[in-house]
C-alpha cells in the first residue's frame, strides 16, 4: 500500500535538496504533470530537483513547452497545507535512480517514471491525489557505447531516438526503427511500450531490437543484464520482460540495442490499389521476390490522403487519378539501381495482371521523403477534420483486409452514420482505425456519450480475430479497463502475477497496464 509523505519526509527532502532542489511553486511543476496532449492530468505539492550530492538525483532543466497542466490554485494551496504531494525527480545516472527508488520503497511512495513524455495512453502521468513521485528520465541521455564491429549500441534511457539515429549513422550503421515522434521519444519510453513503426516488417519491434537492459527494480536494486549474450539459460528471459511492462516492474535506465549496416540506398513507391485484399496480394509477392530489401509497406485508404491534402500546406498526391487504396513501399539496400530495378520488375508484372491499378517510383531522395510525409501527416490531417475515437490495434496480418471490411459496418449497424478509416502497417497488421462520429452531431459530445460503447466493438471485433487492443503505444491508462474486461482471464491473471511478484507493494507506475489492488491512500 502506498501512502503520501508525511510532512517530516518532505522536510528532511527540503534540508537535503536545499533550495534549488525543492520547490512549492506550482509554475515550476505545471509543465511535468500531463501528457502531450493534455488528455490526463496529474497533481504536486511540491517538486524535488535534487543536486547530484549526497545520492541525491541532479537538477534538470525545467523547461517543456509541450506540456502544461491548468491546477487551480485554491486546490494547490490546500494540498500544500495538507503536504500530500512529492513532486518530480531528474536523476542523471543509474545511482541516483536506484538511490531515489530505495528511499521511496522505505517510506512507501509511488514512483511514475517519465521519458519523452510523447505516449498517447498516459502511462507515464500520475495521477490525481498528489501522492506519487515522478521521475524524469531525460537527463541520463549518454550513450555509452557503440560497437561497430558487433553492430550494438548501450545507450541510456533518456536517449532521443533521433539523436541515436544520427549518432549510429556517423558509425556507418543504423538502429532500425523509426516513428513519427523520434524527435522527443526517448529510449527507455520505446523500450517500456515495445515500441514499434513502419520498419517492424523487416526488423521487428524494440523486443527484437533488445539485446539487453538495465533496470532499477522496485526495491532499488540494479538489474545488470546489458551484456548481449546469445546463449543464457537461467531462467525467465528478464531482459524482454522489460519490453512492453510500461514501468510497471522496474525503471529501465539503459539498454543495449542492435544496429545493422546502414542503407545506401533506398527505393520508394507509391501504389493505387482496388481493395486491401489486392494490397495484402501484392505484400505476398514482393516479399517473396524481393527478400530482405522490402522494410516497409503500408496502407494507406484514399480518404486519409485527402485530408492530407485539404490540410497539410505543400503536399501533393503522386498520381494523377484517386484510387480506392494506396499502398507505401520501401526497399533498402547497397545498390539503388538495382533494388530499382527489381521493384520496377515486380511491379510491372502485377500492373499486367491487374493486380494494381497506377504506381509512382520515387525519383530522388526528396520525393521518397514527400511520399512519407503523407503517410506520416495521416493522424495531423485527421485531429484537423474533427473529434475521432482513436485505435491502435493489431490483427493477424491475413485478418487485416477482413478487419477493414467488416468493422465500418458493425459500427454503422450500433451507430447510424459512424464513419471508420483504417490506415497503417499492413506488413505487420498493426491498424490505426480512426471512428468519425456522424455528420452533422456534436462531435466531441457523441464521443463523450458513446466513445466507451463504440471502442468496446472495435476491441471485441479485434480479439475475435485473434488480435491485440495494442499494438504500439501501450496499455497506460486509457485501455486499462478494456483490457481487464475483454481479454483472456489467463492473461490478466499473468500479468497481475508478475507485477505482484516484482512489486509486491505496488509503487512502480500504478494505476497503469493493470489496475491497482487497492486505492492509493
Amino acid at each position: 500500500m502506498t501512502q503520501p509523505p508525511s510532512a517530516d519526509l518532505l522536510t528532511r527532502l527540503a534540508d537535503l535538496l536545499g533550495p534549488k532542489g525543492f520547490s512549492r511553486d506550482p509554475d515550476d511543476m505545471a509543465p511535468w504533470l500531463t501528457d502531450w496532449r493534455g488528455g490526463y492530468r496529474g497533481q504536486a505539492g511540491a517538486m524535488l530537483a535534487p543536486a547530484d550530492r549526497e545520492g541525491g538525483a541532479a537538477v534538470g532543466p525545467l523547461t517543456a513547452p509541450w506540456l502544461f497542466l491548468n491546477i487551480p490554485q485554491s486546490w494547490l494551496f490546500a494540498a500544500l497545507g495538507l503536504m500530500m504531494a512529492v513532486g518530480v525527480v531528474f536523476p542523471a545516472n543509474t545511482a541516483e535512480v536506484a538511490a531515489t527508488v530505495a528511499i521511496c520503497a522505505r517510506a512507501g511512495i509511488a514512483i511514475v517514471p517519465q521519458g519523452g513524455n510523447s505516449g498517447m495512453v498516459g502511462g507515464a502521468t500520475p495521477d490525481a491525489t498528489g501522492h506519487q513521485l515522478l521521475l524524469s528520465l531525460r537527463r541520463m541521455n549518454r550513450i555509452r557505447d557503440i560497437d561497430v564491429g558487433a553492430g550494438l549500441a548501450i545507450v541510456e534511457a533518456g536517449v532521443v531516438l533521433e539523436h541515436l539515429h544520427g549518432a549510429a549513422l556517423a558509425h556507418g550503421l543504423r538502429f532500425p526503427l523509426t516513428l513519427g515522434g523520434k524527435g522527443s521519444a526517448t529510449v527507455g519510453g520505446l523500450v517500456s511500450t515495445n515500441a514499434g513503426g513502419p520498419q517492424v516488417l523487416r526488423f521487428g519491434t524494440m523486443r527484437a531490437l533488445v539485446e539487453g537492459v538495465e533496470a532499477i527494480l522496485p526495491d532499488g536494486e540494479i538489474l545488470d543484464a546489458l551484456a548481449p549474450l546469445k546463449k543464457d539459460n537461467r531462467g525467465y528471459d528478464l531482459r524482454h520482460l522489460f519490453c512492453g511492462a510500461e514501468g510497471t516492474i522496474g525503471i529501465v535506465t539503459a539498454a543495449t540495442l542492435r544496429l545493422v549496416p546502414a542503407a545506401a540506398a533506398r527505393c520508394t513507391a507509391w501504389i493505387g490499389l482496388a481493395s486491401p485484399d489486392d494490397a495484402l496480394l501484392l505484400l505476398r509477392r514482393l516479399d517473396a521476390a524481393l527478400g530482405r530489401t522490402l522494410e516497409g509497406f503500408e496502407l494507406i485508404p484514399d480518404a486519409c490522403l485527402q485530408a492530407v491534402l485539404r490540410h497539410i500546406p505543400q503536399t501533393r498526391a503522386p498520381l494523377a487519378a484517386s484510387d480506392p487504396w494506396y499502398a507505401l513501399v520501401e526497399l533498402a539496400g547497397d545498390d539503388g539501381d538495382a533494388l530499382t530495378e527489381a521493384l520496377e520488375s515486380s511491379l510491372a508484372k502485377a500492373l499486367e495482371d491487374g493486380l494494381i491499378r497506377d504506381v509512382a517510383i520515387a525519383k530522388s531522395e526528396s520525393e521518397s521523403e514527400q511520399f512519407w510525409r503523407l503517410r506520416d501527416s495521416i493522424s495531423e490531417a485527421e485531429r484537423a477534420e474533427g473529434p475521432a475515437l482513436q485505435h491502435d490495434v493489431s490483427v493477424p496480418v491475413d485478418r487485416m483486409p477482413q478487419f477493414i471490411a467488416e468493422n465500418p459496418a458493425r459500427l454503422d449497424a450500433a451507430f447510424p452514420g459512424t464513419r471508420a478509416l483504417s490506415f497503417g502497417h499492413l506488413g505487420d497488421g498493426n491498424v490505426h482505425h480512426h471512428v468519425q462520429p456522424p455528420v452533422g452531431v456534436d462531435g466531441r459530445a457523441w464521443i463523450a456519450a458513446h466513445g466507451e460503447d463504440a471502442s468496446r466493438i472495435v476491441y471485441t471485433h479485434v480479439l475475435e480475430l485473434g488480435g491485440s487492443i495494442s499494438a504500439e503505444h501501450g496499455i497506460g491508462q486509457m485501455k486499462r479497463d478494456m483490457l481487464a474486461e475483454l481479454d483472456s482471464p489467463a492473461r490478466l491473471a499473468a500479468l497481475r502475477a508478475v507485477k505482484d511478484g516484482l512489486d509486491p507493494l505496488g509503487l512502480f507506475n500504478p494505476g497503469k497496464l493493470v489496475a491497482q489492488k487497492a486505492p492509493l491512500a
